[in-house]
This record gives structure tokens, sequence and C-alpha cells, in this order.
């Protein structure tokens, strides 16, 4: 029996299918750039597949995200009482060491994400389609049963059936053989250590860049912390590394006991180095960076028993995928973090009662808003493997979704934050002066909570769809339109001033990001049918 053989040109131009025919296009065609937001709506908090996936790689992601911030919370909680300067000093160290490692980290674990999910989602499809085909081929040995030997056939149909549990058993519990995920260990402790030489022989120069100059009462408080900090900085860089290759594999239940563990540690380390061996804010920093290596350590050990760690050869590591769109990405970074950075800056040049007030406003700000990434790291994932199987209609309705969601959250956490903020501010201060600068705050951090939901789960999709010029160019024009306004009205309002200007630099950041989808251009052209 002979099969006709069907030729390129087939497979690149089939013949054209009915309308209702099923295909993995967006069954709705793109009417408005508004009708992302309103696609199947009704079905926003319904658990169907969809919606389970999303769930079980978002919670845990979420909760994992928010971890390390709430540990630092919990830092800037117990250095509030030791006093306002302390604090303020803390403030400004921990913003230059956030800041630095997200220029280091950001790009590498967004990469990370996507080529890790479209490198796994490629092998399942292979061994799938091995399997299919091994299946296809018992008909032909029925048919064959009367030309071969009885014994030769059942030996030829067990090798097969053999063949295929292997094939699926290796593709459920097998080591995985992905190469951008040794790549991405490989980066990050390089980047790591590049981090800490930059941190220890440059922590002056760079707290006097952010105000703390020579003659301020932060600078001895400051350095030290930011100095310590920074040796924490490889397990910083691979930690993350790592998280971005589980998020790729779609498990982020690893990365949040991982992430609990380690920031447990911190908390329960934090009152006895503080005070207990009156190390004061020096304490903070040694048990931020035992908790980092503690992470790290269970990250690698849980990582070694799912993927391959060191790859059969070193032609198979992809350092210049990475470079090539991890420059792009970082420039995209390096914009975003000058915006948040300059805020900082601006903040410790009011003085320490601003910095001190800035900082608890900027943590619980950053710490709520995370919540957020959780659902654009699960947009992420499931989007690029989605467009790896070229499963249009998936896509689309994960954008649709995980949107929806946004700004559901966002309307939550305003509330919660309002609600909250009046009356647990106790807990960082009890100086009445950086009290009343933290009810300044409290209105602009609760009502941009939205709008940061949207640009964090905007940023997810962009990067889900492998988009990552347009998220790098989108965000540079931010950044220019951010930074005057950050200066104007710094200059003009004081603290006021410049939490006027993070709204504006977040409104337009989210602006940006729906302006690639809502166009329907780059990856998004299928949305035009």
């Amino acid at each position: 029996m002979e099969i006709p053989e069907m030729s390129e040109d087939a497979n690149l131009n089939p013949p054209p299918m009915p309308e209702d025919a099923n295909l993995n296009t967006p069954a709705m065609k793109w009417k408005t750039p508004f009708h992302v937001f309103l696609k199947d709506v009704r079905l926003v908090f319904k658990l169907d597949e969809l919606g389970s996936e999303i769930a079980s790689i978002a919670l845990p992601a979420a909760l994992a995200l928010t971890a390390d911030p709430i540990a630092s919370l919990v830092d800037t909680a117990f250095i509030g009482h030791i006093g306002p300067v302390e604090l303020a000093a803390v403030g400004v160290s921990i913003a230059v060491f956030n800041q630095v490692s997200r220029i280091a980290i950001f790009p590498l674990v967004s990469i990370t994400t996507s080529f890790v999910a479209e490198e796994d989602t490629i092998r399942t499809m292979s061994i799938e389609e091995e399997s299919e085909n091994l299946e296809k081929a018992f008909p032909v040995k029925s048919e064959m049963k009367e030309l071969i030997p009885s014994i030769d056939t059942e030996k030829a149909i067990s090798s097969v059936s053999e063949t295929k549990k292997t094939n699926m058993s290796s593709l459920k519990a097998g080591k995985r053989n992905i190469p951008s995920a040794s790549s991405a260990l490989i980066i990050g402790g390089v980047l790591g250590l590049l981090q800490t030489i930059l941190l220890i022989f440059s922590a002056k120069p760079v707290l006097g860049f952010m105000g703390v100059k020579s003659d301020s009462p932060m600078l001895k408080s400051a350095r030290q912390y930011l100095v310590l900090r920074s040796l924490g900085a490889p397990a910083v860089l691979l930690s993350l590394a790592m998280q971005g290759i589980f998020r790729g594999l779609k498990d982020t239940k690893t990365p949040l006991y991982a992430t609990v563990a380690g920031d447990a540690t911190n908390i329960i380390l934090d009152p006895i180095f503080i005070y207990v061996l009156h190390m004061g804010v020096s304490g903070a920093a040694i048990a931020h960076v035992i908790s980092q290596y503690l992470i790290s350590l269970i990250l690698l050990w849980r990582l070694m028993k799912k993927v391959d760690v060191l790859p059969p050869s070193f032609k198979e590591l992809q350092f210049s995928r990475f470079l090539k769109n991890g420059f792009m990405l970082l420039g995209r970074v390096i914009a975003a973090t000058i915006c948040v950075t300059l805020a900082a800056s601006m903040a410790a040049h009011h003085g320490p009662i601003s910095m001190a007030a800035f900082q608890i406003c900027l943590q619980i700000w950053m710490t709520t808003s995370l919540l957020a990434d959780g659902l654009a790291v699960a947009g992420q994932a499931i989007l690029a493997s989605a467009f790896a199987r070229k499963d249009y209609e998936k896509a689309m309705a994960t954008v649709s979704r995980v949107l929806q969601l946004s700004v559901v959250l966002g309307l939550f956490l305003t509330v919660g934050i309002w609600i909250g903020l009046q009356f647990g501010w106790r807990v960082f201060t009890k100086d009445l002066n950086v009290v009343k600068l933290i009810h300044i705050g409290i209105p602009f951090v609760a009502a941009t909570q939205p709008i940061n939901s949207l640009a964090f789960v905007f940023d997810g999709i962009n990067f889900g769809a492998s988009d990552f010029a347009y998220a790098a160019y989108s965000m540079i024009i931010v950044a220019i339109i951010s930074i005057p306004c950050l200066f104007l009205l710094s200059s003009s309002h004081g603290f006021v001033g410049i939490w006027i200007a993070l709204t504006i630099y977040m409104s337009i950041r989210a602006l940006a990001g729906f302006g690639r989808l809502g166009a329907a251009r780059g990856p998004w052209n299928f949305l035009r049918g």
C-alpha cells in the first residue's frame, strides 16, 4: 500500500477552508482594541481548563514574587524601630540593590521563561508525534500478520508498544535536556559575581548619586547595609534565573516553597541579629544574605531532578540567542529602573523623613503590585506554549482572561491598601513626621493598583509572544516622557509631586503595553484575520 507524498508547498499553502472550519485561529475577528477586555468576560472567574491552568501557575507565582518584598517589609519594620535615620539609610540601600539586580536579572528571567516554555513544548510535541506515528503502525502490522511469522509479529508489536510507553514515561518523568536552562544558569552566576564586585567597590559614589552625601547621617548605615547585602547577589541572580526556568516549565510551586523557606529564615534571624546580637542594620543585611543562599540551594537541588543542568555539549548553549534579546530588554529595564531610582533619589534629597516615608510607601506599592506579576507569569508561560503550537485561539483566550483578572485584582488591592494602611502604619514607624507623609502617599499607593496590574500583565503578554523589541522600545519612550515629569513635579510639589510623577509613569506604561495588542501588529497580526 503506497501512501501518497505531500509536497512542502502543500503544507505551506493549504487549500481554502470553509468559514466554519475548525482552525486554531480566533473564532471572532478583531473588532476594536477593547474587544480583548470584553471577550468571554462572563467566564472571568470560571475554573475551566484555561482558568485552572492560569490559577495553578499564577497563585504560587504571585505568592513567591511577593515573599521577598514582604521579607524586605519585615526588615523595614524591624529597622524602623531603631530610628528614622537608619530606616532611611536602609531604604536607599535596598532601592540601589534591587534596581541593580533588576537590571542584571530581569532580561534573563523574562527570556528564560519564554525560551524554556517554547523548547519544552516543542520537545513534548516531538514525543507526542512520535507516539502517534507508532500508533499508526499497529494496523500495518496487523495487515502484514499473514506475511510475517506470528512470533515476529508479536515481537514487533510489543517493541512498538514498549517504545511508546518509554516515550510517554520520558515525557512525564524524565530529565529534560533544555539548552536555554543551562545557558540561563551560567549567565546568572556570572552576572551575580559582577554585581557583587560592582556594589562593593562603588557603594559610596552610588549612594552619593542617590542623595546620601559624605556629610549625611545616613551614609554609614547605608554603606554598611549595601556592601553586606551585595555578598548575596550571586545567590539572588542564580535563584531568579532558576525561577525563570521553573516558570517556563509551568512549575511555580517549587519556587514558592523555596522562597517561603528562605524568607521565613530571614524573618527568624532578623530580631536575633538586630537586637539580641546588637548588630543593627548589619544584622538585617546578613540575615537576608543567608536566606538568599538557602533559596538558591533548594531551587538547584529541585532543578537537578528535572533538567540536565549540564548540556551534552558546549555548542548546545544559546548565548547568542540570549544576548540578542537580552540587550533589547536590558535597554527596557534600564529605562524602567531609572524612573523608580530617580524617584527614590528625589525623596532622599528632601531629607531622611521624606525618604523614610517614601521607602515605606514604595515597598507596599511594589509588594502589592507584584501580585499582578503572578498573572503576568501565567500569561507568559501559557502564551509561549500556545504560540509554539500555533494555537492562536488559546492565545487570544489567555490574553483576555489574564487582563480581565488583572483589573479585578487591581480593584481589590485598591480597597485593601486603603483600609489596611489607615490602621497599619504603626507597624513601620512611630515617628509622627514620617507618619504624616505616609498618609499623604496612601491615596497614590492605593489608587494606582489597577493601573499597575494592567502594566505588569501587559509585560507578560508581550514577553509570551516573544515581542521583546516592542517591549524595549516602548519602555524607552515611556521613560523619556516620565523622567522630565519626575524632575518638574518633584521640585514644584515635593513628596506629592514624586507620587504624581510615578502615577503618570505607570499610566503611560500600561497604555504602551496595550498599544501593540490593540493595533494587532507584530505577533498579533493573526487578529486581523
